[in-house]
């Protein structure tokens, strides 16, 4: 008997113990969302904001560049793009972080294809 009271006592407990799980624990404060980074891409004297991450082949055909595609998954490069002076493949690169410096800030990352 005392067992099974030992049991239930420790069943209790862990119990007790644990719906504190389940509550937030945010005090009411709500989350800051991150701020939306964008990057000036330029091609042909076109400048466009493009949000950072944003699939490349897009703001390609958004700027008027247009790479030569062939397998479309990023094996064979002819897709190959120069942004910034970095060559990245078009069909499976994503568009680059913005550039600390100022000065390239305010041309934007030139797009050679």
């Amino acid at each position: 008997m005392k067992t099974v009271s030992h049991l239930f006592f420790l069943a209790a407990i862990i119990c007790l113990g644990s719906v504190n799980a389940f509550v937030s624990n945010n005090n009411g404060l709500a989350r800051k969302s991150s701020q939306l980074q964008m990057t000036i891409l330029s091609a042909n004297g076109k400048k466009v904001d493009f949000k950072e991450g944003s699939p490349l082949k897009n703001a390609c055909a958004k700027l008027g560049v247009k790479p030569k595609y062939s397998c479309k998954k990023g094996d064979c490069g002819s897709c190959t793009v120069t942004v910034g002076g970095s060559r990245i493949k078009a069909c499976v690169g994503k568009v680059p972080p913005m550039p600390r410096l100022k000065s390239l800030q305010e041309k934007g990352l030139e797009i050679k294809g």
